[in-house]
């Protein structure tokens, strides 16, 4: 008896992956257009958001007044909660609170809409 793949788990697994693809590539076309708003609510290039690192320096620029601290998140330790702190001071840069703040840590993509497409002003 031979122990293998056969092709109903080979065509499982192609569904599969085929389906994660595109749930990958929703979310990312997600973020980039939440990420694209709100930096141009905030008075910097929406087209940012599509341009590697300099996306990072961006969002550090409005979060935390200072883009350069965007290289904190290239050391390992640090650079998570860097980025989480981010988030959370994006949220206060908006005028929202800390219960908006903890969504944006937790559930950023979902939150970054939200103050992308409401009516959040950039007050930072």
């Amino acid at each position: 008896m031979e122990y293998g793949y056969n092709d109903a788990s080979m065509g499982a697994l192609a569904a599969f992956m085929g389906t994660y693809s595109v749930v990958v590539l929703l979310l990312c076309v997600l973020i980039i257009v939440g990420m694209w708003k709100v930096f141009a609510k905030a008075g910097e290039p929406g087209w940012a958001a599509i341009v590697p690192f300099y996306n990072s320096y961006v969002l550090f620029k409005i979060a935390m007044g200072n883009g350069w601290l965007f290289l904190l998140s290239f050391i390992p330790a640090v650079g998570s909660i860097a980025v989480l702190v981010a988030y959370y001071m994006l949220a206060g840069k908006f005028g929202k609170g800390v219960g908006f703040g903890i969504g944006m840590v937790l559930l950023s993509p979902i939150f970054l809409l939200i103050l992308a497409f409401g009516d959040a002003d950039y007050v930072g």
